[in-house]
């Protein structure tokens, strides 16, 4: 599955990928994270289950309350965070203030 972002915020932001269907699933995983630090368009592919159901978390570094999709950790719901995994790409998610 390939992801699509953008961010838009002048600072940095860092993204993770969570897993809805696997309990605890994350990428990248072990404690990394993915880096938006410019305005370009980032692609990040993951491989996933066919049929799993895969929500992005983003938030300003170092401000876990202010956020995108599930934020920080998975801690937040989300009402269009959330993919299916079935090998196909996102549309291009945009992170703006």
């Amino acid at each position: 599955m390939t992801w699509e972002f953008r961010s838009e915020h002048p600072k940095i932001v860092d993204v993770e990928l969570y897993s809805d269907t696997r309990r605890g699933h994350v990428w990248p995983g072990n404690n990394k994270v993915y880096v938006l630090d410019d305005y370009s368009n980032r692609t990040i592919r993951i491989s996933c289950r066919y049929g799993e159901k895969v929500c992005y978390g983003a938030w300003v570094r170092n401000r876990n309350n202010s956020y995108w999709g599930v934020g920080y950790n998975n801690r937040n719901r989300c009402r269009s965070c959330c993919y299916t995994c079935d090998g196909g790409s996102t549309k291009v998610i945009v992170l703006n203030q």
